[in-house]
C-alpha cells in the first residue's frame, strides 16, 4: 500500500468549528505492556509541512523512527510527556491513569491547548478538553503522528534504561511488554518493582499469583481486555 502522510485536515476542521488556535496532537504508548509506564505525549505542530516519512511510529524501523524523533523534538512548535506509574495503573485502573497521563502531558505544554486530537475512537480524557478523536490519527494527523514517534522513542529508552538492572526481562527489546523472554524470566524470577500487579499475565504463573492485585475500577476491564495481551512492540 503506497504511504499516504498525515496531513492537518482534522486540525483544520476543529479550528473551524471551535474557534480554536492552538490544537494538540495525543497519543500514547505502553498501554498493553505488562511493565513499565503508560506514557503520553501531547504536540502542538501548527499548520507547518511534517518532515518526511511522518507516521505512526510502529510502522518504523527502530533506525528511522529513532532519527525521526530526534528531528521532531526541534521541529513541533511544543510537546510534552506525562507518564502514569504500574502502581498508578493498578490502583486506578487504565482508562483513569491514560486520562492522568494525558493531562500531565498537556498541562505541560508551554501554552494550554484550546482543542485536542486523540488518537482512537475513546475519549480517555473529557470536560474541560475539547476532543475529537480520530481513529488511525497516528498516520493520518500531523500532530498526533508526531506525538506517537515522540512517545514510543522517550519510553522504549526509558524502558532501557530500567532494564539494566533486570537484564533477564530484556526490557531494552522488548520494551516492557509481553515476549518469549519476557515471559520466561517471570516464570524464573517473578515481578520486578516495575511491573503492573494487576495484570492477568499473573494468571499463568501459578508460583507468582499471591502478588496479583484486585483491579479496584470496573469500567476500565473492557478496554484493557483488549490490550494487555498483544505483542504490540
Amino acid at each position: 500500500m503506497p504511504y499516504q502522510p498525515p496531513t492537518h485536515s482534522v486540525e483544520r476542521s476543529l479550528r473551524a468549528t471551535t474557534g480554536a488556535k492552538i490544537v494538540a496532537g495525543v497519543d500514547e504508548v505502553g498501554r498493553g505492556a505488562w511493565a513499565g509506564p503508560v506514557t503520553v505525549c501531547a504536540a502542538v505542530t501548527g499548520l507547518r509541512r511534517p518532515p518526511e516519512g511522518l507516521t505512526d511510529s510502529k510502522l518504523m524501523t527502530l533506525k528511522r523512527r529513532t532519527a525521526l524523533a530526534e528531528l521532531l523534538e526541534t521541529w513541533v512548535t511544543a510537546y510534552a510527556l506525562g507518564h502514569s506509574s504500574p502502581q498508578e495503573i493498578d490502583e486506578l485502573g487504565m482508562t483513569a491513569a491514560l486520562r492522568l497521563a494525558a493531562t500531565r502531558a498537556l498541562e505541560a505544554l508551554p501554552v494550554r491547548p484550546e482543542a485536542v486530537i486523540l488518537d482512537g475512537k475513546h475519549d480517555y480524557l473529557g470536560d474541560p478538553w475539547k476532543v475529537r478523536t480520530v481513529i488511525k490519527g497516528d498516520q493520518s494527523c500531523v500532530a498526533v503522528a508526531a506525538a506517537s514517534v515522540i512517545a514510543k522513542v522517550r519510553r522504549d529508552t526509558m524502558m532501557a534504561e530500567l532494564g539494566a538492572s533486570h537484564a533477564d526481562f530484556g526490557f531494552c527489546d522488548n520494551a516492557g511488554y509481553p515476549s518469549p523472554v519476557h515471559r520466561a524470566a517471570l516464570e524464573e524470577l517473578g515481578p520486578t518493582p516495575h511491573h503492573r500487579l494487576s495484570w492477568s499475565y499473573l494468571d499463568a504463573l501459578p508460583r507468582w499469583q499471591h502478588l496479583k492485585r484486585t483491579r479496584i475500577t470496573p469500567e476500565n476491564v473492557a478496554l484493557e481486555a483488549g490490550g494487555q495481551l498483544g505483542f504490540d512492540f
